[in-house]
């Protein structure tokens, strides 16, 4: 459907190839966007074109970035001997804001996925088994989703480290907080009770 407007119409189509955007919300969205201030649409186009420009891949850890090393791997207040491997930067993100997590990490870019053609090549297992045979490396994480693909790799990952004579432990799953236990699927409440601890 063409609006009145195609410069509206490349708006909605551009913006609902983003994740999760349909093209109604892509289209409320542009709306809306057009209701706005010229310099709020100028800035908001600006500060993407900047952010496209500036952010890099950090060559230690493949964690996104404006410099490299990235602030992780440089920081000297992080633990060397511990880290944590998860899919992309946004798992990163989700951990660092526990402030639980001290050690350094490092991105796979995903799973393993022969459905989509990704295989061990497409992701960033060789410079990980590159950083644990150089690095002072003591324990790897395994920090990937709860899905099929996460365990495949998780599963190849360990089968991988094992030899390097690193320690590899994962992220415990189970039942959330908040939650019953009749509403949680059994493959859940099977990890929950696996991976049980004492109180």
């Amino acid at each position: 459907m063409l609006y009145t407007s195609e410069a509206l119409e490349s708006v909605i189509e551009n913006l609902s190839r983003l994740p999760t955007i349909g093209r109604k919300t892509a289209q409320r969205i542009a709306l809306w966007l057009l209701k706005q201030p010229r310099e709020d649409a100028v800035a908001l186009a600006k500060a993407l074109v900047e952010m496209k420009e500036k952010i890099q891949y950090c060559s230690v850890c493949w964690n996104i970035t404006e410099s490299d090393p990235c602030p992780i791997c440089a920081s000297p207040k992080r633990d060397r001997s511990v880290a944590c491997v998860v899919e992309e930067p946004s798992d990163v993100l989700a951990i660092e804001k526990t402030n639980d997590f001290f050690g350094l990490y490092h991105v796979l870019g995903g799973v393993i996925n022969p459905l989509e053609g990704i295989g061990p090549d497409e992701l960033k297992i060789k410079e990980l088994l590159t950083r644990t045979e150089n690095d002072e490396l003591k324990e790897v994480i395994l920090a990937l989703n709860p899905s099929v693909e996460g365990e495949m790799t998780t599963l190849y990952l360990a089968k991988m480290l094992r030899p390097l004579g690193v320690k590899v432990t994962r992220i415990a799953s189970g039942v959330p907080m908040g939650s019953a236990l009749e509403f949680v699927d059994e493959a859940t409440i099977a990890r929950a009770l696996e991976g049980r601890i004492s109180v």
